[in-house]
């Protein structure tokens, strides 16, 4: 099985409690934290849903990147005083 690193930012007493955790059944933070991703997305916990896949989300995001947003706040008759309602 291929591997990546990555960064995460835990509270420090979570780590600590998690050092101690890896150390008593003689294995890695890291296996840790592995064993318990496997739990939660073979558990149903993660499931795909009616959401939009990522694929067709980033396929929307390009096509409206394409078309362009309206900038132009004149063109669009919005005040000054409108943007900055509170």
């Amino acid at each position: 099985m291929e591997t990546r690193n990555i960064t995460l930012s835990l509270p420090v007493a979570l780590i600590k409690k998690a050092k101690v955790l890896a150390a008593q059944r003689d294995t890695s933070v890291s296996a840790l934290v592995r064993e318990s991703l496997e739990q939660v997305v073979s558990s149903g916990i993660y499931e795909e849903t009616d959401k939009q896949t990522y694929e067709e989300a980033m396929a929307d995001l390009l096509a409206a990147m394409r078309k362009g947003f309206p900038l132009d706040v004149a063109r669009n008759k919005v005040s000054r005083d409108e943007l900055h309602e509170r």
